[in-house]
């Protein structure tokens, strides 16, 4: 009698009852099965769609967070406070986010990335243009610190979602242009906060930056395409000590979350005070003009991309540490007295800056691998945390020894995040020569 075997293709695996066993669950015959779907690879509509989604969820999430940024010195002189205290405006929403960003990774890992995003977007869309009516300070810091929680589930499972839908070696393109959007968002809430808050009043901005984040939300909700790779994982105390544990184990993330806390505070020291820089001698420049030094932000989008490209060709501990050294480069060149040089220096560490975050944040989804959403949670907590805690803390530096100290400042942050980006590179090279 003819073997059975002989006519099956080598690919295919049998039972010792000459069942096909399915190659997706080879314990179990299951001749029916369908093949797990495919990842989103880049230049299919579907990639194109994940990016113009999360290009919107980006975008929107950072143009609200960060509206009252352009505004600092007339919200202090409204309400008769100081520069640091006006920063709060800013570092209560950033901080908030840090703090929820861990909660909401959870239900992210429950409920599922896609509603979470959604619902997220709409409610602190809501919350943005209620922000416009406050009577007093302490309103105001309320509001954006509940925007800050609510919008805490956009990048809690952002970055999740794009690991698990985008093809690996498309991952890294799909995550610059999310941090791409990011910016983007960042400088047109800034700008748009300036122009309009120069042409109306703080509340006529961020009632119009609210509006846009209504049309936001709903334009996410029509483009997103449905999640296909997510797996709900157990919800408990005891499942999120053990993730925990194994994501602190690793040194290769432990560094990637120092740096987010640098980053991030090197940034926002920057960005929260050069408007009060520019506005004081020998610049004196006005409202709208000093709202168009956010503009920079599009070398964040270029960058952003741009590295994320890099980074999926040469490796991202081979990119990371550059960038970084381009911010510093920038960051000495704003010291100068000449209103081009500053706006130069400005440029580069804008570029350098959002050059090394995209790089780190795609390094943290996929070193993680399943535990990914935690993990992206943690990195993106300390990133917050950084802009709330040395977003402010540099406001002294900036009170004692004005432009000069909170450069100290500043480059003390970006050398020490220099440090911990050359210990990646070496580690990953040891790294990889043990697995060989």
């Amino acid at each position: 009698m003819k073997s059975t075997l002989a006519s099956v293709p080598e690919d295919v695996r049998l039972d010792r009852n000459n069942k096909q066993l399915s190659p997706y669950n080879p314990m179990h015959p299951n001749p029916s099965a369908a093949p797990p779907p495919t990842r989103l690879e880049a230049g299919t509509p579907g990639f194109r769609r994940a990016n113009v989604a999360m290009f919107i969820a980006g975008f929107a999430t950072f143009a609200m967070l960060y509206a009252p940024q352009p505004v600092l010195p007339e919200l202090a002189e409204r309400f008769a406070i100081g520069p640091a205290a006006a920063s709060l405006a800013v570092s209560a929403g950033t901080g908030a986010m840090a703090l929820m960003l861990i909660p909401a990774s959870v239900l992210s890992d429950r409920f599922g990335r896609q509603a979470l995003m959604k619902w997220s977007l709409t409610l602190a869309a809501l919350i943005a243009t209620a922000s416009a009516f406050v009577n007093d300070f302490t309103q105001l810091l309320v509001l954006r610190a509940l925007l800050g929680a609510t919008l805490a589930g956009v990048p809690a499972a952002a970055m999740a979602y794009l690991g698990e839908e985008v093809s690996p070696s498309a991952l890294g393109r799909a995550m610059g242009l999310y941090i791409g959007g990011n910016a983007l968002g960042g400088m047109s809430g800034r700008v748009f906060g300036a122009v309009i808050a120069d042409l109306g009043s703080w509340r006529i901005a961020l009632a119009t930056l609210g509006v846009l984040g209504i049309a936001a939300a709903i334009a996410f909700w029509r483009a997103l395409p449905p999640s296909t790779h997510f797996r709900a994982r157990p919800v408990s105390p005891r499942a999120i000590a053990h993730d925990a544990r194994a994501i602190f184990a690793d040194g290769h993330l432990r560094a990637l979350f120092a740096c987010a806390f640098l980053l991030m505070g090197a940034f926002f020291g920057l960005y929260n005070y050069i408007g009060f820089r520019l506005m004081a001698p020998p610049f004196g420049l006005g409202q709208t003009v000093i709202g168009m030094i956010f503009l920079l932000y599009l070398m964040g989008s270029l960058s952003s991309a741009w590295a994320g490209r890099l980074s999926d060709h040469y490796g991202r501990s081979n990119v990371m540490w550059w960038m970084i050294i381009v911010a510093l480069g920038g960051l000495a060149t704003t010291l100068s007295s000449h209103l081009v040089l500053v706006v130069l220096g400005v440029a580069l560490f804008t570029f350098g800056y959002f050059g090394a975050h995209s790089t780190a944040s795609g390094w943290v989804g996929r070193r993680s691998q399943e535990r990914r959403a935690l993990a992206s949670a943690l990195y993106l907590s300390a990133y917050y945390l950084g802009s709330s805690l040395i977003g402010s803390l540099t406001g002294f530096a900036w009170d004692h020894g004005g432009w000069p100290g909170l450069t100290i400042a500043v480059t003390a942050c970006l050398t020490a995040a220099l440090g911990l980006a050359l210990w990646l590179r070496a580690a990953t090279r040891r790294e990889r020569a043990h697995a060989r």
